[in-house]
């Protein structure tokens, strides 16, 4: 049997690939440049959610097992991904 965890971030995953493939086909349908670069920021918003979204469901899934020190230095660490992709 599957854990709760382990489905809510598959089925994240999952539909964030299935909007990723939609915006694609939805690029190629408009077939304007502007247009697509607009679809294209949209899906770079989506990204960092659906990181943010897993890891948390991952780590509440997990909460139990480690302390909560180490669950700080797992968002330190997504912080430091932000701010390294940002600058």
């Amino acid at each position: 049997m599957l854990e709760k965890a382990i489905v809510g971030m598959a089925a994240l995953r999952i539909m964030s690939g299935s909007l990723e493939v939609l915006a694609a086909l939805f690029i190629l349908k408009v077939n304007e440049i502007e247009k697509a670069l607009l679809i294209n920021s949209g899906l770079a918003m989506v990204g960092p959610l659906v990181l943010l979204s897993t890891t948390t469901i991952g780590l509440i899934g997990m909460s139990d097992r480690i302390s909560f020190a180490k669950i700080m230095w797992i968002f330190l660490g997504i912080v430091c991904i932000f701010v390294g992709v940002r600058k």
